[in-house]
Order: C-alpha cells, then structure tokens, then sequence
C-alpha cells in the first residue's frame, strides 16, 4: 500500500496537468449528472459519449505535433474529408463495409504521412504546412460531397453508437443464451470502448517505442535529440502520420453517428481549434516534449461536458459562442504559465 501511495505521489508530482484535468472532468460530470432529470442513466452516458469521440479522436490528432513544439492545422479538415469518404463507401455487404472502413482510415494516414514529408523535405514549419494542406483537404471534401448527404449502414450506425447490449444484439453474439456473464457490462457504450480502445492500442506501444520518444526528444530539445543519433526525420514523418490516423479515426465515427458528410469548412475549422485548447487542458505543454494523448482525451472530455451545461442550464444560444471562447481562451493560455516561469530567456529558443 505504501508502494502504492508513493509511486502515486511521485506520478501526480510528475503529471500534475493530466491528473488535474481527470479530477475536472470527473467533478465537472458528475455534477452535471445530478443536475441532469435523467443524469446518471446509461441514455445520457451514451449520449453524451457519442457528442465527444470525434473531438476526443482529433485532440489525440493534434497532440503528436505539438509534442513536437508544432501544431497541425489540416486536422480538422483531414477528419471532415475521411468523413465524407466514409459517407460515401461505408454501406452494402460486410466485405464492402470493411473495405470502405479501411480506405477511410488509409486516406487519413496517407494524408498524415504527406504532411509529414511536406515537413521534412519541404523544410516548412508544420504551422505553415498544414495550413495549406487543410485547405488542400476541404477542397477533396467538397469534392466528395458539394452537399451534405450520404449512406451509411444503418445496422453499424445503431451498433456502434448504443450500449454493448445493443451491439451483441445486433451482431448476434449471445444468440445460445450463455451470457450471464455479460450483463453487468451491458450497459457500457460502445463509443467509450472504441476510443479508449484505439487510443490505448495505437498510443501506448507508439510513446514507448523508440520513434515516440524521439518525438519528447524532438520537443524536449531537438538539437541534443540530433546529436544524440536519434531518427529526427522518422520520428517527424510518423508523428504527422499517426495524426492523420487519429483524425481519420473521428471521421470515420462522425460518418457512421450521422449516416452523412459533410464538408463544412466552419465545423473542421472548429474542431482545430477545439483540439489546440483540449490538449493544453489535457497537460500537454505547446513548447513541447510535455504530455500525451490520453491527457489529451480528458482534456477534449472537459470541453465536451462544459457544452453539456449549456443545454441543463438553458444558456441563450447567442451567448454559446462567447462561453466557449473565453474557455478556449482560458485553456491555451494556461500553455503561457510556463514561459512566464522561465528566467532565463534562453530556454525558450531550445
């Protein structure tokens, strides 16, 4: 127990960002639950999952680059273009769903791998690059989808944005009876599975290999992380790569919640800068080389339940926006506190 308390200690001391946000997420929820008529229920839990795994993926999208001290512009707009290809493929037999899922989510990495290189080769900052090549995307979405529309499976729509009882049911998983076992675990919604999932899967093993700790490397101090041999234009590549996945994974799902696309330049221009604010709630430092991904999750849940509160406190629309604003305000400041803490200038030119 003792170990326990200590290596916990030693973990707050060390993440005190990420832990802050997850005990504000955690209060700011449940007091929305005791205010809500229906709160605590498992419909309002999958309701309010369902509003909050396309920003949760794109904040994940957003964090790699500025692990890196950069931002990615385009990642908004890769996840509205992955939308409106699923949109348009993700619909007729098993086979044909599948593959559609997966052009999706090769569009939105190939995309990532492109900035990448643009990065790399191109010797442009990722501010600069992205801002062009998220332009680039919306132009293919309109493309893909001059108005919104769009056909996706009905029986995958209602499986994947519903409980795990609704999913098995759908599926046919327990159609011999013997699932007595997974009734206390009915009820949890599938979305929640799907991005705690694929955000474990796909960044844990990354941070711990050796090209994600070339990205800390990169945005701890990029000139020792170059002499110490590690692979920089790798590490570079990957990141951007990695990004596109993730954003491609929130289009996807965006897709699949409302049967459509959509290219609407104002809603991926949103969900850029909501990235930017959820991953500085989440710990992540925008010098660089600070947080992850997870943190980075909670930090877009935070956003996410702040909307919530418009709705149970009947906040006027017209008033929404400004809400909203000075959180996001408030939120990418906090990246500020850092730099105000250096003392010696020099520090900040790493």
């Amino acid at each position: 127990m003792n170990a326990f308390l200590s290596n916990l200690r030693r973990d707050v001391k060390q993440n005190p960002g990420f832990f802050g946000a997850l005990i504000m997420v955690t209060v700011l929820f449940v007091v929305y639950n005791f205010m809500h008529p229906r709160g605590f229920s498992s419909a309002v839990l999958i309701q309010n999952a369902n509003e909050s795994v396309a920003i949760a993926f794109v904040a994940m999208a957003q964090t790699i680059p500025v692990l890196m001290g950069g931002l990615d512009l385009s990642v908004g707009a890769v996840m509205t273009l992955t939308s409106c290809i699923a949109s348009e493929l993700v619909n007729g037999s098993p086979a044909q769903i599948m593959f559609g899922m997966f052009v999706t989510l090769a569009s939105g990495t190939a995309f990532g791998f492109m900035n990448g290189l643009i990065v790399v080769y191109g010797r442009l900052q990722p501010i600069i690059a992205t801002l062009a090549t998220g332009a680039v995307a919306m132009g293919l979405a309109l493309f893909i989808r001059p108005q919104p529309g769009g056909d996706v499976d009905e029986d995958l729509n209602w499986a994947v944005t519903n409980a795990l009882f609704d999913f098995a049911e759908t599926y046919h998983f327990f159609d011999d009876g013997k699932a007595a076992w997974f009734q206390p675990i009915a009820w949890i919604p599938v979305p929640l599975i799907l991005l705690f999932g694929i955000a474990a899967i796909i960044w844990i093993p990354f941070r711990r290999s050796v090209t994600g700790r070339t990205v800390y490397a990169i945005g701890s101090a990029e000139g020792a992380a170059f002499m110490s041999g590690l692979p920089i234009n790798r590490a570079k590549i990957a990141a951007f790569t990695l990004a596109g996945l993730f954003a491609a994974c929130g289009g996807l799902y965006l897709a699949i919640q409302t049967s459509s696309g959509n290219a609407d330049v104002a809603q991926a221009g949103s969900y850029t800068l909501n990235s930017i604010a959820a991953v500085v709630l989440g710990g992540t430092s925008l010098l660089g080389g600070v947080g992850g991904a997870i943190g980075s999750l909670i930090g877009a849940l935070i956003l996410r339940v702040i909307s919530f509160y418009f709705r149970i406190l009947s906040i006027d629309p017209l008033l929404q926006s400004l809400v909203q604003g000075l959180v996001l305000l408030a939120a990418v400041s906090l990246g500020a506190i850092r730099t105000m803490r250096v003392k010696n200038q020099l520090e900040l030119f790493r």
